[in-house]
């Protein structure tokens, strides 16, 4: 009897509490990524940082899986995993980086988390019908991003954080399309080494341009503060962290799991605060849980529209 209710619990703990705890991992340590970033990139170029992280990101994945004698993909899946690895990290994670060059790194959270309302754009020009939930959580992120960037307006005169603003904006909308593509091109094969192969690519990808466009910094002149951004952001943010999302997503319902996307900015933007002396006002905080109560609305819709 004692073992039947031992194995009882461990089966619970195994079904429910370690999802949760991956969860609980991905909703913190996916916010304080932007730290680190913002960290890295005061000392080197955001591009470079990008680059070396996911070179060594996509290593560390494929490497694994390499001494596993993993399957590789099959040719179809190739032009996939291509495909994601420029809309995931060339483009989003790459632009995300360079926006936290010039703007705060609880803004870009922010800004990263409204990556929903671009999906529910792109349905419709698509010839999709728009929910009127989905409209609903439109206008109260609109009206709750307004109200962040009352302490922001002087800021738009400043041409460095204007353009912050249009890289953030533009890797979130990269990472709506990337979703899109995800879930109308799921790979049948190992979804974490698909997530290597993505980085490795990527990385290669960004080299090309950044050595192209002469935008590197040799390497023994990046500062030992930036390697240990990079370091943190490879372990943490670029395997632990993915294979616990990636964990939650076979474990927990998507209304569930898609929680992380709430918690992060705050996460970011207390850290911010603390660590940084990033400014945290009384209108930040109104605002950002007005723009969290739209994009609540619009996730809502988007599974409705799904059932």
């Amino acid at each position: 009897m004692r073992a039947k209710i031992q194995q009882a619990f461990s089966n619970k703990v195994e079904s429910i509490g370690l999802p949760i705890l991956a969860l609980c991992w991905v909703s913190f340590f996916w916010g304080t990524t932007w730290l680190a970033s913002k960290e890295g990139v005061k000392h080197m170029p955001a591009l470079q940082l990008a680059t070396i992280r996911q070179f060594m990101g996509g290593i560390l994945y494929v490497g694994y899986f390499i001494l596993k004698k993993e399957p590789w993909p099959k040719e179809k899946q190739w032009q996939t995993i291509l495909v994601l690895s420029i809309l995931n990290f060339v483009c989003s994670n790459g632009l995300s980086t360079w926006g936290v060059k010039y703007i705060s790194s609880g803004l870009g959270a922010i800004i990263g988390a409204i990556f929903p309302i671009w999906i529910v754009v792109i349905c419709f020009f698509k010839g999709e019908r728009i929910a009127r939930l989905a409209v609903a959580g439109i206008l109260i992120c609109f009206v709750g991003v307004c109200i962040i960037f009352i302490d922001h307006l002087s800021d738009f005169l400043n041409p460095q954080f204007q353009f912050g603003i249009f890289l953030s904006v533009a890797s979130t909308i990269t990472w709506a399309f990337g979703i899109l593509h995800t879930m109308k091109k799921a790979a049948s094969f190992n979804p974490y080494f698909s997530l290597g192969l993505q980085m490795l690519i990527s990385s290669c990808i960004l080299f090309g341009i950044t050595e192209t466009t002469g935008t590197n910094i040799p390497l023994n002149q990046i500062p030992a503060s930036s390697w240990w951004s990079i370091g943190y952001l490879v372990i943490i943010g670029s395997v632990l962290t993915f294979i616990a999302f990636i964990y939650t997503l076979q474990h927990l319902p998507k209304e569930v799991s898609s929680i992380y996307a709430y918690i992060n900015p705050i996460v970011a933007i207390l850290l911010g605060f603390i660590l940084f002396d990033e400014t945290l006002t009384l209108a930040i905080v109104i605002g950002v849980l007005v723009t969290l109560i739209g994009l609540y609305l619009v996730n809502s819709s988007i599974r409705k529209i799904k059932k």
